[in-house]
């Protein structure tokens, strides 16, 4: 069984105790282990349950590859699922809980489906619950959901915090192992910014472990003097505990820090986001260890080779007493010789290969263990732990020629290079004949935009295994990183490593080669998911030849770990069973997350309160002094009313919408969206985008423009203002301007790249206040500094220049109908600005209006407001808005799909007003309806109201609404239903213009 041994452990610290527990099972560890290796030590090899079958699972790996040993960490607020026990890091205190059995990990219920595996095969399921149809519901679906997932969510919120931050550098180097150290002391040494982050606490990789020497030290003493180099170069930053989990376009990666992990509740964020900018990207993430397929390679006790070692070198944690080595390759010779060394018994060593005469080879045989040729495991002995193997010819067809007690197992298939970082933006492989590989093709990076390489490899995720070799390759790809950013690489040399020489890889898919149907049903590929060798071969018979397909039709490497270790293996199970080379088949897609990130390091600080940050306009505190109510408009938060002592907020409004129809009002409209268009495609981008034609638009004018989704329904609605020759600002809704920047980013960027377009979101750089009312232009011009008379100023154009001293952009525009003007100024002007506008404007009657204020004089106008008039199934031409919509223009977003018939035609609702006879508000939402039901049962509606309100200028209710046929209805009596069900109310249908409709206030 496995145990501490008395010496060794080059990462803990034995003097340091640390106690956990394993469900509900105190357990006693050492500082500087990890969960696994402290479980291990316990003599705890079973630690979980696999996912179909639940068959008892063990620890295979020591990193971010482990399929298997998934726990529950913590409890109540702090628990979390899923979690690996090879990369957590022991701390006093741990608690975790197995996961996928009940009622325990020993006697598992669910384990009865490992006796009908006959019935389970892949893609069973689809297969067994399509018929009877009627059962899907009430049957299939209840037990499906209670069966899947693994481990259980959380039900308390979590008690950590979490924070973000970015990174800028020139040469960002992932991977701290010999090879990313290497390329850091050659880029570090040109002055650029260097950024390293390494997965794990420690530097080095596996150098130290497999006792490589590198310029006449031991690694571990290379490591320390690199590391010491590194930390006296200013310009680099060195980051353990952070893992790069993608690289995306234009050199943006996201990175996962752990902070306080093993240290939870020390008041530390428990994780940080990094969000980098990198000018090139240096992939050192060296390679994983591939398993092989045998019968029984799933059972606990069986291990990879590398994982075995690691545990007995970094952390004096024996796997076994007596362990049977199993490979197709030299590298696994050296778990045979550390195991021997720690003075554990190696039985034999198990070699695919008909000749093996390597160095390693030899020094294992001349320890006086057993190296047997040609052969491989027929099949594992045991089943909630290894009694033994049953060796016979790996070219056979599984008869045994000889049983081998042993209470261990260390696999060893080969080697692939870690490529997910080179193809997350789209770096392409190569398939390496000889060691049996998918490498980076060099010749096939992911480019940036002036066509060079983005992404350079190195190290062992070149496929450069060696130390001698992964070194002056790093070298090599930090030389190219730097040269790609116009900086000739230093003449620093590449540090020189003994090499080893090993003998070649026999490559090795099915062992043995010629088993039969009973042992590929127990040869696992995906472990957590049970995909065996005979699935993807069931797979390929039943024609799915694309691995991407097999993927999902067997669910091989769609577990937690991402197919690290099932990948390859299934592709060439696949392509030897479609009788096709394994690059013809090819890889499924890598892509980010490299590992899983945590939901709460995505969300950093957005959480509770602040799950969205709220924002305020530069008059905020202004509006809070004069007592106003506020309201939520997007992310703004914006002035209700100003309620008076005694005042409702009815009375408030009304009092506000008077003193504007009267007097003069004030509104903060700086919430407004600003977004500044620009570039020589500028006027054909904004064509595109528009409804109508903004290209024409003369420079110093301002045109209403109404956006549509491809759909050709009504998305947004503002005025477009022609500043220069090349540049617009368009304003849209409060709530619209990041959605519809993002919708602009998305086009050019997307489908209209070549174009010479540039938009920058503008909308808090700017203060904009407006100034309405009969006494509008009074107040501007008492304040000084530019004619803002009708002549110099007509309505929809703008000016710059200044007013009271402070820099202005003035818009005559209006969606009050009054005489209005839109004041931008720079936003920290802002509250400095309005405050001048109401002590000059006292005695000009000038009061505050707010957003219910707002709603109300546009509706007394008839002007639409998207979200009101519109939810996502109203064209412009529903609202009256055919002025709006080119007719002459070749094509715009939208206008296709408002000539599919049920858009273009006649029948449709249309906005007409409302006027109830009683003169009373017609409950918001209500419809008209008809005499008969639907299809459904319901009565059949007609139309219904949008927005409704009392008219203080009007004195009485108006409302606006959509109708079928509304405006050639005009006249006509019709009755509403409340949407609650309360009393009906009967309405004329009128115009929606209910003041002023031949729109003189707005032009004097």
């Amino acid at each position: 069984m496995s145990a501490r041994l008395g010496t060794g452990g080059r990462l803990i610290d034995r003097a340091a105790g640390v106690e956990f527990t394993f469900n509900g099972k105190r357990m006693r560890g050492c500082r500087g282990d990890t969960l696994a290796s402290a479980l291990l030590a316990n003599g705890q090899t079973l630690v979980g349950r696999s996912f179909k079958y639940h068959r008892p699972r063990g620890i295979m790996a020591s990193g971010p590859e482990e399929p298997n040993a998934l726990v529950g960490l913590g409890e109540g607020a702090r628990f979390e699922p899923n979690q690996r026990v090879t990369t957590t890091e022991l701390f006093d205190g741990l608690t975790s809980t197995s996961q996928n059995h009940w009622p325990s990990l020993e006697f598992d219920i669910g384990a009865v489906n490992d006796k009908l595996y006959r019935f389970l095969p892949a893609g069973f399921y689809y297969k067994t619950f399509i018929h009877p149809r009627p059962a899907w519901k009430h049957l299939f679906e209840p037990i499906i959901r209670r069966s899947a997932g693994l481990g259980k969510a959380p039900t308390e919120p979590d008690a950590d915090r979490y924070e973000y931050t970015y990174g800028h550098c020139d040469v960002l180097i992932a991977g701290g192992g010999i090879a990313g150290l290497q390329a850091a002391l050659v880029a570090g040494a040109s002055g650029l910014r260097v950024l390293v982050l390494e997965q794990t606490p420690h530097w080095g990789g596996r150098a130290p472990v497999d006792g490589d020497v590198i310029d006449g030290k031991s690694a571990d003493d290379w490591v320390k003097s690199a590391l010491q180099a590194l930390d006296g170069m200013k310009n680099v930053t060195l980051r353990a505990r952070t893992m790069v989990s993608g690289v995306y376009d234009h050199g943006y990666v996201l990175a996962e820090e752990r902070i306080a992990d093993h240290t939870p509740g020390d008041g530390r964020p428990r994780k940080r986001l990094w969000r980098i900018r990198a000018g090139r990207i240096v992939s050192a993430t060296g390679a994983l260890e591939r398993p092989l397929s045998f019968a029984g390679n799933d059972i606990p006790g069986v291990m990879l080779a590398s994982a075995m070692r690691d545990y007995v070198v970094n952390f004096a944690v024996s796997p076994g007493d007596r362990t049977v080595v199993v490979t197709n390759n030299d590298d696994a010779y050296r778990t045979a010789i550390a195991l021997k060394e720690a003075g554990l018994v190696v039985a034999a060593v198990i070699d695919a290969r008909a000749q093996v005469t390597g160095e390693l080879p030899e020094r294992v045989r001349a320890m006086g263990i057993r190296v047997e040729t040609g052969r491989g495991v027929v099949k594992v002995k045991g089943k909630k732990f290894v009694t033994g193997v049953a060796i016979g010819l790996v070219t056979g067809e599984g008869a045994a020629l000889e049983e081998i007690a042993c209470d261990a197992v260390a696999m060893s298939g080969g080697w692939s290079p870690v490529v997910h970082l080179w193809s997350h933006c789209g770096g392409k492989l190569d398939w390496d004949r000889k060691a049996a590989m998918f490498r980076p093709d060099r010749n096939r990076p992911p480019l940036t935009l002036d066509g060079t390489a983005m992404v350079y490899p190195a190290g062992a995720a070149n496929g450069a295994l060696a130390a001698a070799d992964a070194l002056s390759d790093a070298a090599e790809a930090a030389g190219a990183a730097l040269a790609a950013l116009g900086r000739e690489a230093p003449s620093v040399a590449a540090a020189q490593a003994d090499s080893v020489a090993e003998g070649d890889l026999l490559p090795v898919w099915i062992m043995p080669e010629g088993a039969g149907p009973a042992l590929k049903s127990k040869m696992w590929l995906d472990w957590q998911n049970d995909v065996k060798v005979s699935d993807v071969q069931l797979a390929a018979r039943e024609g799915y030849v694309s691995v991407e397909h097999t993927k999902r039709y067997t669910t091989l490497g769609m577990a937690t770990d991402q197919g690290k270790l099932s990948n390859i293996n299934g592709l060439a199970v696949l392509s030897g069973a479609l009788g096709a080379d394994i690059p013809a088949v090819g890889t499924t897609t890598f892509r980010p997350p490299y590992t899983p990130v945590t939901i709460g390091a995505l969300a950093g600080e957005a959480r509770g309160d602040i799950f969205q940050p709220l924002r305020r306009t530069p008059m905020h505190d202004w509006h809070l002094s004069q007592g106003a109510y506020m309201e939520p408009v997007g992310l703004w938060q914006r002035p209700y009313c100003y309620p008076r002592a005694g005042e409702t907020h009815e009375q408030a409004v009304n009092r506000e919408v008077t003193n504007t129809r009267e007097r003069l009002g004030i509104l903060d409209a700086s919430t407004l969206g600003k977004i500044l268009v620009k570039g020589p495609d500028a006027g054909k981008f904004l064509d595109m985008l528009y409804t109508n034609v903004m290209s024409s638009l003369p420079i110093g004018k301002c045109r209403y423009g109404l956006m549509c989704n491809e759909q050709g329904f009504l998305s947004d609605d503002g005025v477009v203002v022609r500043l220069t020759e090349d540049s617009w600002l368009c304003h849209t809704t409060s709530g619209g301007a990041d959605r519809i920047h993002g919708w602009m980013e998305d086009w050019l960027q997307c489908e209209w790249w070549d174009w010479q377009v540039y938009t920058a979101n503008l909308t808090e750089q700017y203060a904009q206040v407006a100034v309405v009312g009969p006494n509008a232009r009074k107040l501007l011009e008492k304040m000084g500094g530019m004619d803002v008379s009708k002549e110099a100023i007509p309505f929809m154009t703008f000016a710059e220049g200044t007013l009271g001293g402070f820099p202005v952009r003035v818009h005559r525009i209006s969606f009050s109908g009054e005489l209005s003007y839109e004041i931008a100024v720079p936003a920290s002007h802002g509250a400095a600005f309005w405050e001048l506008c109401h002590r000059l404007g006292a005695d000009l009657g000038a009061m505050p209006y707010g957003t219910e204020g707002l709603h109300v004089l546009r509706a007394e106008k008839g002007f639409i407001m998207i979200g009101d008039e519109t939810d996502g199934t109203v064209i412009p031409q529903d609202l009256n808005l055919d002025w709006a919509v080119s007719k002459k223009k070749e094509d715009f977003l939208g206008k296709r799909g408002q000539q599919r018939s049920f858009l273009a035609s006649n029948d449709r609702w249309k906005l007409v007003g409302f006027e109830a006879l009683d003169g009373s508000v017609i409950p918001d939402g209500a419809y008209v309806t008809a005499p008969g039901s639907n299809e459904y049962g319901f009565r059949n509606a007609q139309g219904r109201i949008t927005s409704t309100y009392y008219s203080p200028t009007l004195k009485r209710g108006i409302a606006m609404g959509l109708l079928k046929n509304g405006p050639a209805r005009m006249g006509e009596v019709v009755e509403f239903t409340s949407a609650s069900g309360g009393a009906g109310v009967s309405a004329k249908v009128v115009s929606p213009v209910f003041y002023d409709p031949e729109g003189e206030k707005q032009n004097v």
